[in-house]
């Protein structure tokens, strides 16, 4: 990695390579075994009965930052959503560009409530969350580790060509030959749809040609940059969201699913169900986005994963807002196809600064994609949910 002044790291070719090899090749270096995605049966989420919905305000802007009071300890007490609950929480709102607004009841088929436990809990490296009495906010724990990625040659490369921009100032994942996966508050505020959200436009980051020929390597300045940008048809979601505003359960819930009009023509990451933090490679998470103070370049970071719950995977990746809506990613050893794989396995929410007994705990977190939620987001993406019984 080199620097320069601000602390804004960039990868040229040989230190990229350089770490191409050290985050994504974890089992090569290593004498531990290698690292498996392992396949599960997936439960059934099919729609049922559609309504229409008076027609939203759209007038809020959106919130790039979301805040609960209910840090990991409140998160693991909270009571498991009995079946009827999560019928409720995985009904969806579906938005069109037109402004017409729907929404669905969903039935939930194959489900066993006990092979969806919350993960064993763990914290991260000094065993406890990170507290401080101090009461300013903070995304980037220590020394910023994050990456702005240059040159054509790899913001066109996978997997950082997956990710893309919302108009409304958050991130996305491209997760299907015309979807988008972001965060639920990119598009509503808990209350209503925020401005943009009928309009919403989706930014790829394309490289302008620069006369004398391209240096493929260079630093990104704002004026040869540039975005291409795709309508979305329609949005997905969930009320979880939408009943819960942010609270702790709606916290659960903080994903949203983008049609686009047209199909983007490039590559896509799969979805991947979450597996506990200690079966990831090195306990490590990467996500790519569009952090509003490096405008017009995508950051990459990658850290260790912290605590868990069944819904949410917290940690201390450095981040700022406009990186939220990411897609958070693993890459482990595909058995069946003999390849190494990534996949989605979570969506990144945002910065959660928790108040509690005089001190602060500060984390960032990330929704994981549980059995449930990849039933009911594989669906909107393929329509049918025989292509969505393995994740």
């Amino acid at each position: 990695m080199s620097s320069t002044p601000g602390n804004v790291g960039y990868l040229d070719d040989s230190r990229f390579a350089s770490l191409l090899c050290l985050l994504f090749l974890p089992s090569v270096l290593s004498s531990s075994p290698r690292r498996q995605w392992i396949l599960q049966r997936i439960p059934v989420v099919l729609p049922q009965q559609t309504e229409a919905r008076p027609t939203p305000q759209f007038v809020n802007e959106a919130r790039l930052d979301v805040a609960s009071p209910c840090d990991p300890e409140c998160h693991k007490k909270a009571p498991r959503p009995s079946y009827w609950d999560l019928r409720s929480l995985l009904a969806y709102e579906t938005l069109d560009s037109s402004g017409q607004l729907t929404e669905t009841a969903i039935g939930i088929y194959g489900y066993n409530p006990y092979s969806n436990t919350s993960p064993a809990y763990s914290s991260g490296s000094s065993g406890k969350a990170e507290r401080s009495h101090v009461r300013r906010k903070r995304q980037i724990f220590g020394h910023d580790g994050r990456f702005s990625i240059a040159g054509q040659n790899f913001l066109l490369k996978y997997p950082f060509s997956v990710a893309v921009k919302l108009s409304t100032g958050c991130s996305g994942t491209l997760v299907g030959d015309r979807h988008v996966l972001t965060a639920a508050h990119c598009v509503h505020d808990g209350k209503n749809y925020v401005k943009g959200a009928q309009k919403l436009r989706v930014g790829f980051l394309k490289p302008k040609q620069r006369d004398g020929g391209p240096d493929q390597y260079s630093p990104p300045a704002n004026d040869k940059m540039k975005f291409q940008w795709i309508r979305a048809k329609r949005t997905h979601v969930p009320k979880g969201w939408i009943k819960g505003n942010a609270n702790d359960i709606g916290m659960d819930y903080d994903y949203a699913l983008l049609e686009l009009k047209k199909p983007h023509k490039r590559r896509h990451m799969k979805l991947g169900v979450s597996p506990p933090a200690q079966r990831l490679p090195g306990r490590r998470v990467h996500f790519s986005g569009f952090d509003n103070d490096r405008a017009g370049q995508l950051v990459y970071r990658f850290c260790r994963a912290g605590e868990e719950t069944s819904d949410l995977l917290y940690q201390h990746c450095d981040a700022q807002p406009g990186a939220s809506g990411s897609g958070v990613y693993a890459r482990m050893w595909d058995g069946r196809r003999r390849r190494w794989e990534r996949k989605v396995i979570g969506v990144f929410s945002g910065h959660q600064w928790v108040e509690n007994k005089g001190t602060s705990q500060e984390f960032n977190v990330a929704v994981r994609i549980t059995p449930l939620k990849y039933a009911q987001i594989c669906y909107w993406i393929k329509g049918n949910f025989v292509d969505c019984r393995e994740g």
